[in-house]
Order: structure tokens, then C-alpha cells, then sequence
């Protein structure tokens, strides 16, 4: 899309922006033509924040409306401009870094592969928000940690795939595994879709196959046929984490790993812990990038 372009700014503290990008991430119904991203406003003032948003036309009162009711309390004033006639899908890209994690380069289509990476390719429109960048670069970390401790995953499941960025790479290390993703969002069908035929990935049933189902969390006919699962993948948010846990534990085999991450380190980190504890799970291991944690743990067997 080229022509007009706007965007929408509001300056807060670093917390005000991330709880506003928690905010955004529980919106069924949001716009998909508002595009948000949150950073710093620059390297030297870590606690200042701006959310950003980019709009294919001149913003109303419903887009300001939208953005300040991400915000809990008094909403911060919003800026808008028009910016220069360009792809506003690659403008609202601009500043978004590649994903370096372990094993893993991921990139948008303006940036070359690393030849020393597992490379994949993530289009405009599809930016990492501040958090979801985070918690997906240690989830790559992770998967990276999974299997060099051996670990064997011959069906994975990929909860809340979004772009389907993790069940790739679950592929890529297990090359042979039917992969199972699913979003509670219809539009994630088509963007799986693109994803898989812009990166080579196979979408099917069968071994090294991706097939994609949109469901909440495991309430799907054919995402509970293809279990039990040996690795099942969840990015998504500490609420849903936590009341999934014991439908995650009944579609886990035993002995098998559940790889969780969206949560901050604290409260949420320590609510979800003990929530997979409950469930049956210990912690193997667990990284933190910047304010999020990502967790690995393994279902006990059966005593």
C-alpha cells in the first residue's frame, strides 16, 4: 500500500507503554490496519517510552480512541503526523531490528540472511512488537537449548503461533515432526500460510508438515488427535498461561516438554509457575530477556 500515511505517537514510562502492548495483545476485534510497536524514545533514557502507530489514512477520533484505551488511568496525549508518501508497512518496520537468538536469524525482507544462521524471513506488517520480540527471540534461544540436551520431539505444537515463526523453527531442528499450530485469530490462517511458502516450509500432515488450525487455546478436534505432543510451544500471555495449564499437561505426554513464554519476570512469572507446578511440571530451565521470562518445563511421568 503506498500514498497516504500517519502516524499516531504517545510518550509514557516504559511500564505505561508495555502494559498498553499487554493491553493490545487481549483485543479480538482490534484494527488491523493500526499497526502498533512500542520502544524506547532513545538509548540513554531506558524508562521513557513511546507507542507508536501507523495508519493508511488520515487517523479519526476512533483510531485516538483505540490507542488511549490501551492505557490504564489518564491516557497520555497522542501526537499525529503525516508522514512522506511511502510503503507505510515498511515505515512502521523502521527501527525493528533482526532477530539474533541462538541458532536463529530472523528478518524482514529489506535485510540480507546471516550464512552462519537457521535464517527466516518475516514480512512488514507482521513487526515484532517491543514484548513479542523479546519473548520470541528466548523462545528461539530455547528451542536451541531443547535440542542440544537431546531431546527428541516427533510432534510439536505450536499455541498461539501468529506468524508461525516457532513452529518453523521447531521444524527446522526436528525436520521430521508433525507440527500442529493454531491461533485463536482467522487472519493468522493466511498470514501462516504466506509465511510458510516465503521461508519453504512444508504445510501438510504428515512428517516435516506444518498444519494450522484456528482455535482457543487446545479447543480443536484435530489439535487434540494430533497430540499427545512431545513439545508443545506457547508465546501468548500470562492470563491464558495459566488457565491453560492443565489442558496443556493432558495434551503433553509424559516426559514431554511445554516451552511457555508472554509473561513478565515477577507476579506473572511466579503465578505461572505455580500453575505448572500444580499441573504436573518442573522447571528445567529459564531465561530472561530484558523484562519477560521465558520458561522451559517437563511433565513428570505417571507415579
Amino acid at each position: 500500500m503506498s500514498g497516504e500515511s500517519w502516524k499516531l505517537s504517545a510518550f509514557a514510562p516504559k511500564a505505561s507503554v508495555q502494559s498498553a502492548l499487554l493491553a493490545h495483545d487481549e483485543i479480538d476485534d482490534w484494527d488491523f490496519d493500526l499497526v502498533i510497536s512500542g520502544r524506547e524514545v532513545a538509548e540513554n533514557r531506558p524508562q521513557d517510552w513511546v507507542l507508536e502507530a501507523w495508519y493508511p489514512c488520515k487517523p479519526a477520533s476512533a483510531q485516538k480512541h483505540a490507542l488511549s484505551s490501551l492505557f490504564e488511568g489518564t491516557a497520555p496525549d497522542i501526537t499525529i503526523e503525516k508522514l512522506p508518501d511511502e510503503d507505510w508497512l515498511t515505515l512502521s518496520q523502521q527501527g525493528v531490528e533482526p532477530i539474533r537468538a541462538g541458532r536463529f536469524y530472523v528478518h524482514t525482507p529489506e535485510y540480507a540472511d546471516d550464512s552462519s544462521a537457521i535464517n527466516f524471513i518475516i514480512p512488514a506488517a507482521q513487526a515484532f512488537g517491543t514484548g513479542q520480540h523479546q519473548t520470541t527471540a528466548g523462545c528461539l534461544e530455547m528451542l536451541g537449548a531443547i535440542k542440544s540436551s537431546g531431546i527428541v520431539a516427533r510432534r510439536i505444537a505450536d499455541i498461539g503461533t501468529g506468524t508461525g515463526l516457532l513452529g518453523f523453527a521447531g521444524m527446522a531442528l526436528w525436520p521430521r515432526a508433525e507440527v500442529t499450530a493454531s491461533d485463536i485469530d482467522a487472519v493468522c490462517a493466511q498470514v501462516v500460510e504466506d509465511n510458510a511458502q516465503l521461508n519453504a516450509v512444508a504445510l501438510g500432515s504428515g512428517p516435516g508438515e506444518m498444519t494450522m488450525v484456528i482455535a482457543p487455546g487446545m479447543d480443536d478436534p484435530l489439535l487434540q488427535m494430533r497430540g499427545p505432543y512431545d513439545l508443545l510451544i506457547a508465546n501468548i500471555l500470562a492470563g491464558p498461561l495459566v488457565e491453560l495449564a492443565p489442558d496443556f499437561a493432558a495434551s503433553v505426554s509424559p516426559g514431554g516438554h511445554v516451552l511457555l513464554a508472554g509473561l513478565l519476570a515477577g507476579d506473572q512469572e511466579t503465578a505461572v509457575r505455580r500453575a505448572y507446578k500444580l499441573a504436573g511440571f518442573r522447571q528445567v530451565k529459564r531465561i530472561q530477556r530484558g523484562d519477560w521470562a521465558i520458561l522451559w518445563f517437563r511433565r513428570r511421568h505417571a507415579r
